[in-house]
């Protein structure tokens, strides 16, 4: 049986970023990588906060725009603007690509076509088995720790991080790549857009468009199921308001459909156990109100790769390590994000009146973007002074 110090389950922004920074501090780490390619099969928006590349020592070269502009477009069409950052764009695949290759370079191993399937405890650890989809075998790796990161499919029934609720989370979404025989109106490359309403079977939608160098990815995702060609009809007709705005003398010559599912529920209330952990979306740790989660993904692999390098003789230490700085760095506030959301989608007028609150105050993003951990005290009365000129307006 094959040995390693660290067996990650998933090759995305926090299982790569794991591999890369445990390689790099000396550990045995390998990588189960379910696709053929790492990244491939990805439907995401693919946004980054800025200076991300900078904070994960990423090459600039996977940024397509850089985009200042974020237009929020609240219940009735009403687009309200912040500026920030600026943001940035890029696609999964060369995201999640670049990552795996940085960490392959730091010594860790990515296993591709690799389906986790089960695992056990032993006297000195864990048994990890998987499909080796290459050859149709089912083989096993002895680790001392395992740390999933497998995003929105890993639903951990049998294991110590099982959750009940996962399910009552899980966004059903479809996104468009659309290619266009000449460019988009010059707005467009600078703006990361966000549309919230009510679609035709009276339920929330949460749509976007992101600009990449050749496309447009414009998507949306609705909690639950719905029937595909519902689903298709409801992207149709945002992608046509799209186009009108955007896009109006350009002709289209070619559109990819991509659906997958997202997270957008509570965060994992166990996130370790003994040797064992999870990050990233299968831990949960994804905005409500947005669906990012690329960077808290990333984080909370490099939060897990340090606590294992601190603690290697005492996995469980550091797996609990680990739980315990994920919950004080992102838990509190994912948690506030979907009661705000959940309020929000009570009465959906209430998308308006916060998005002019946010166009017009321009500090309040600056500090709803940051940290929780890293709030001063001006910070918290300020926002707490903001949350009831919001609570007054929409009650």
């Amino acid at each position: 049986m094959d040995t390693a110090e660290l067996v990650i389950v998933g090759c995305g922004p926090s299982g790569a970023t794991a591999a890369r920074e445990a390689a790099r501090s000396g550990l045995h780490a390998v990588v189960l990588e379910k696709d053929a390619v790492v990244g491939a099969k990805r439907v995401c928006a693919a946004g980054l906060r800025p200076r991300f590349c900078e904070e994960f020592d990423v090459p600039r070269a996977i940024v397509h725009f850089d985009t200042p502009r974020l237009a929020l477009f609240d219940a009735d069409g009403g687009e309200h603007v912040l500026t920030f950052g600026p943001g940035h764009t890029t696609t999964r695949e060369e995201l999640d690509g670049t990552l795996a290759r940085l960490a392959s370079s730091e010594g860790a191993e990515i296993r591709t076509q690799s389906l986790f399937r089960a695992v056990h405890r032993n006297e000195r650890g864990f048994t990890v088995e998987f499909a080796n989809l290459r050859n149709g075998k089912r083989e096993a790796i002895a680790t001392r720790a395992v740390f999933f990161a497998q995003g929105s499919t890993a639903v951990l029934e049998g294991t110590p991080l099982g959750y009940g609720e996962w399910r009552d989370g899980i966004m059903t979404t479809l996104q468009y790549r659309v290619y266009l025989e000449r460019p988009a109106l010059p707005i467009t490359y600078q703006t990361l857009e966000m549309h919230y309403y009510v679609g035709n079977e009276r339920r929330q939608v949460v749509g976007w468009m992101f600009p990449k160098k050749d496309h447009l990815a414009i998507g949306l995702g609705v909690i639950g199921k719905m029937q595909g060609a519902k689903l298709r009809s409801e992207l149709d007709a945002l992608t046509e308001r799209i186009a009108k705005r955007l896009y109006p003398a350009s002709r289209v010559h070619h559109v990819k459909t991509e659906g997958h599912l997202l997270y957008m529920g509570a965060p994992r209330p166990v996130m370790s156990h003994d040797g064992i952990a999870v990050g990233g979306t299968a831990a949960g740790l994804v905005d409500p109100t947005n669906g990012e989660g690329i960077y808290e993904a990333a984080m909370s692999g490099r939060l897990f790769a340090a606590s294992l390098a601190e603690h290697r003789n005492d996995v469980a230490r550091a797996a609990r390590r680990y739980a315990s700085a994920v919950r004080s760095r992102f838990v509190g506030r994912l948690r506030q994000r979907l009661k705000l959301m959940h309020y929000l989608e009570r009465k959906p007028e209430r998308f308006g009146v916060l998005f002019e609150q946010l166009a017009t105050t321009p500090r309040l993003p600056e500090v709803l973007h940051g940290e929780s951990h890293r709030r001063t005290l001006a910070d918290r009365a300020f926002l707490y002074s903001q949350i009831a000129r919001f609570l007054l307006k929409a009650s």
